[in-house]
């Protein structure tokens, strides 16, 4: 089942529980997904990934939105946009630790060096692509790429 599916079908699940809070939500990140897709010249159908990313900006949108409402003195509307947020994240893949990225950057080096490509600052390129495709979504591009630089440096 894709991701989109998923959401259409918690909705209903939503509504039959009477969660109304879930259901909100999940009924405006569908309603941003399909915004998405028709916007453009052409009509266009958002796949996994591309749900995933939409779905961490509105993770973040509204962790910062409730940032701004507990500095702005409502504690009330900042509690709101962190159990949205919440609900999002819940659709997301569990994020990778630190030391788990360090192991894929490793493996991928290895990889690299025994096909007997000489690695230095240059091919940041190389290790890169097979880490991002693998990392994809679950932790933070700027702290993987500082990784690799670190490994190659």
């Amino acid at each position: 089942m894709s991701l989109k599916e998923r959401l259409k079908t918690d909705v209903v699940a939503h509504m039959k529980a009477g969660n109304k809070t879930a259901l909100t939500t999940v009924r405006n990140v569908l309603g941003e997904i399909t915004t998405r897709e028709k916007s453009g010249k052409t009509p266009v159908e958002l796949d996994d990934a591309q749900v995933t990313s939409l779905l961490q900006k509105e993770a973040a949108k509204r962790r910062d939105t409730a940032r701004i409402y507990t500095e702005a003195g409502e504690p009330d509307r900042a509690a709101a946009e962190i159990a949205e947020a919440e609900i999002i994240e819940d659709y997301l893949p569990k994020a990778l630790t630190r030391d788990e990225v360090e192991a894929i950057v490793d493996v991928e080096i290895a990889a690299l060096q025994a096909e007997g490509q000489e690695l230095s600052m240059r091919s940041i390129g190389a290790v890169m692509k097979p880490v991002t495709a693998k990392v994809a979504g679950r932790f933070d591009g700027k702290t993987v790429s500082e990784i690799v630089r670190s490994r190659l440096g």
